[in-house]
């Protein structure tokens, strides 16, 4: 007889969130601007990108943004001399000043600045501290 799983310990009222990814998500650590609409007011706010994935960013901002939101974005890679200009993105997730979003329609350009950036992230050789 099979022993009986842990009991799960999550709240009963807290919905299991599947991973909805569809790409892998790296660790990254540089700036970023974002501005776009809320409430009929335009909102500007700087911050860092915490991981990269092939389709989202995530970000911690200074400005509070809402799911839903449209933003374009301004990213300074690392080694790159202009940022790289998404423009336009879609809030997919908030949790306070951390949030997530899809890159729409992103450029071809801007699509080949971010794979390069994680292909060397992928490559580079890991350094035992």
């Amino acid at each position: 007889m099979k022993p009986n799983p842990p009991e799960n310990t999550r709240s009963q009222r807290e919905p299991v969130q599947p991973n909805r990814r569809l790409t892998e998500r790296m660790p990254a650590v540089f700036s970023v601007l974002y501005s776009g609409m809320h409430r009929g007011q335009m909102l500007m706010g700087d911050g860092m990108v915490s991981n990269l994935s092939g389709y989202g960013i995530g970000i911690y901002g200074n400005r509070l943004v809402s799911q839903g939101m449209e933003l374009s974005l301004f990213i300074d890679l690392p080694g790159s001399g202009d940022p790289v200009c998404i423009a336009q993105s879609r809030v997919s997730w908030v949790s306070g000043r951390r949030f997530g979003v899809e890159m729409l329609f992103p450029t071809l350009e801007a699509q080949n600045q971010l794979r390069l950036h994680m292909w060397n992230q992928r490559s580079r050789p890991r350094t035992k501290g």
